[in-house]
């Protein structure tokens, strides 16, 4: 059996999330990245800023939100409801797409039947799917323990050799010209490079890198942005940690140099549909019912 775990009783629980985690996709049209979701569920529930940037508690730099939330999207894939991308874009089924609404006791109950004891609460308990002695859990792919040891890695390098991971990666995203600046650092600036997008326009970027552990706020972003003299035209902050609610709110302020924002999460998914520092495992289930009835 799970463990529970001690949470914030100010955050949502999943089996509270799953109707308005399904609500947010569709009103995006169908479909969601990671943080379109999680802001669209902050917004929807009207979820402090503070109690959106409580920390879960195993040291990976999520939140406890980010992390049901994680869990939540999980659940309704492996009910049917929510397909989810290669590239972490969630989208509704077609065949759920003219629900309304969403039978939280029945998925939990279908995507833990087969092995949650007889009797447990489903519903009103924080179990922490994660734990190792829990046998009938399964990951969301942003929760899979391997994420979990690549962040402690990331995490204890060098912070001049985080820097070159960064060029790296963005070199493989497409940036050309990239530059990593003086170790004396200029303004907050740690790099530049061009971007250009389908091989006709290009954008003069300077990024940012913050190997953290914590949240990065609001300040940071504009102290960034301060920073960025007129020839640059976009900015890139990257993290190993989280960004807070505001700071992300401060980085799409209207009327402002818009930044662009990495966390933890999205570089460690760079990083693996790239291989960079990382190769592909392949496994297999086996469906033991097949060799039953053949």
């Amino acid at each position: 059996m799970g463990r529970r775990r001690k949470v914030d009783k100010r955050v949502p629980l999943r089996a509270e999330l799953f109707q308005p985690v399904f609500d947010v996709i569709k009103e995006l049209g169908g479909s969601g990245s990671n943080t379109e979701i999680l802001d669209g569920v902050i917004r929807k529930l009207q979820i402090p800023d503070e109690v959106a940037d409580i920390l879960h508690g195993d040291g990976s730099g999520r939140t406890e939100l980010e992390y049901e939330i994680a869990w939540t999207k999980t659940y309704l894939s492996k009910y049917g409801v929510l397909t989810n991308s290669s590239r972490g874009v969630w989208s509704v089924n077609p065949g759920f797409s003219n629900t309304e609404i969403i039978n939280a006791d029945a998925v939990i109950a279908v995507v833990r039947g087969k092995g949650i004891p007889n009797g447990e609460n489903i519903t009103d308990d924080r179990l922490d799917d994660g734990d190792p002695t829990n046998d009938y859990a399964e990951f969301p792919e942003e929760l899979k323990p391997w994420r979990d040891r690549l962040s402690e890695v990331i995490k204890a390098m060098d912070p001049f050799g985080f820097e070159r991971l960064s060029k790296r990666l963005l070199r493989e995203c497409g940036f050309t010209n990239v530059e990593v600046t003086s170790k004396t650092r200029d303004g907050g600036i740690d790099g530049t490079g061009k971007l250009r997008i389908n091989g006709i326009f290009s954008f003069t970027v300077a990024f940012q890198c913050k190997r953290y552990s914590g949240v990065v706020g609001a300040g940071d972003v504009r102290d960034f942005r301060g920073s960025l003299s007129t020839d640059i035209e976009k900015g890139v902050m990257i993290t190993t940690g989280i960004f807070s609610k505001a700071a992300r709110d401060e980085a799409c302020s209207a009327g402002k140099k818009q930044i662009d924002l990495i966390d933890g999460e999205e570089f460690i998914s760079k990083l693996a549909e790239y291989e960079i520092g990382v190769k592909p495992v392949v496994t297999y289930e086996i469906d033991e019912e097949f060799f039953c009835k053949i």
